[in-house]
């Protein structure tokens, strides 16, 4: 029983004593009475002054015992806190304890560097891999754990909160009874909704990522074709100035400038009638200063003020390293502008190497 005894010097295996012992010198074997000693009990406060370090084991124990979200039925087991005392002190140090969290990242964190590196091979007929928590993989499997076939956050996901202070007791009267059960019967209505939405995730293999792995396959055949689609287009062109000496060499001068990265110093006229907007002129617009040379040649031939670029650089760049890698799709999604000005950025950028592609 508590306050004990502990030897400092004997040991291991550690050596204890009860008060009544410690009192008459008890000697056994290497212990000596003038040996130094630690008093040893957890009636002391560790989180709040008014929780000693039993009563938080007690909790912990109790709440494994009777589950989260019974307080009344912990408060039972503890005995000397209140079912609101057990529920406001759990929630505050347990579970929104941003020293707890950070300490929880921390070997998550530790837990992922270990199988960075590691394979996870499983079949199309079988589960998908069960990735660790708030892992990337565990992110775009919407927080689906296959081993206990739910999510981390379910439809529906306080749903139980709703039965946390319902307590069935003896003395309650018929009509209290049928509330209590009424509300326990739309708490089962809802757990079905949420089983038939589980359900058709697994009947349509939504969570199975090998069956989305295509769109890398289509991503890549999606590519090839629009690379074809320039070759073709080239071609016509060439077709098109073939009987003009003069505009033949113009082409082949633009051709030779988008070849080396550069903006076509030479536009093509068109045939079409249609006149292309002439470069913006960045004088006296503010930011301008900010660039490089090829940087104020985009923005011209874009018609993007420098104000605006800038902004849109440092989103990308700040996503970019945030993700390792940056897809056009995504760029598309940061900057809501015009996509074919979105993708002359991406592109000047995935040039110039302030970005890398994803």
């Amino acid at each position: 029983m508590e306050p004990y005894i502990k030897c400092a010097e004997c040991g291991p295996p550690p050596f204890f004593l009860c008060l009544q012992c410690f009192t008459r010198g008890f000697e056994y074997k290497k212990h000596q009475s003038d040996h130094t000693y630690e008093i040893m009990t957890s009636d002391f406060p560790v989180l709040d002054p008014s929780w000693t370090a039993q009563e938080e084991m007690a909790l912990l124990e109790a709440v494994m015992d009777c589950g989260f979200g019974n307080w009344q039925d912990v408060a039972n087991q503890m005995c000397t806190k209140t079912k609101e005392e057990c529920e406001k002190h759990y929630m505050k140090h347990f579970i929104n304890n941003p020293l707890f969290a950070s300490t929880l990242l921390n070997l998550k964190q530790a837990e992922e560097a270990k199988t960075a590196d590691t394979a996870i091979p499983f079949q199309s007929t079988d589960d998908p891999p069960r990735p660790t928590f708030d892992s990337l993989l565990s992110r775009d499997m919407a927080g689906y754990m296959p081993a206990r076939a739910d999510f981390i956050e379910e439809f529906d996901n306080y749903a139980e909160w709703d039965l946390r202070d319902i307590d069935f007791v003896e003395d309650d009267s018929d009509i209290l009874h049928a509330l209590k059960m009424a509300v326990v019967d739309i708490y089962h209505s809802r757990l079905k909704e949420r089983q038939r939405r589980k359900k058709i995730i697994r009947d349509h293999g939504l969570i199975n990522l090998r069956k989305f792995q295509c769109a890398r396959t289509y991503d890549h055949l999606k590519k090839t074709r629009e690379e074809e689609r320039l070759k073709r287009t080239m071609l016509s062109e060439v077709l098109q100035y073939i009987q003009d000496s003069s505009a033949c060499q113009q082409w082949l001068r633009r051709q030779a400038d988008i070849d080396s990265g550069l903006s076509p110093s030479v536009p093509m006229a068109s045939n079409s009638g249609r006149r292309s907007a002439p470069p913006l002129n960045l004088t006296g617009l503010p930011g301008t200063e900010k660039l490089n040379e090829k940087e104020k040649e985009l923005c011209q031939m874009v018609r993007l003020v420098p104000g605006a670029y800038l902004e849109y650089k440092s989103a990308l760049l700040n996503e970019c390293n945030k993700q390792g890698g940056l897809r056009l799709a995504q760029a598309r999604a940061l900057i809501k502008i015009d996509v074919n000005k979105t993708r002359k950025i991406y592109d000047f950028l995935i040039r110039e190497g302030y970005i890398t592609k994803a």
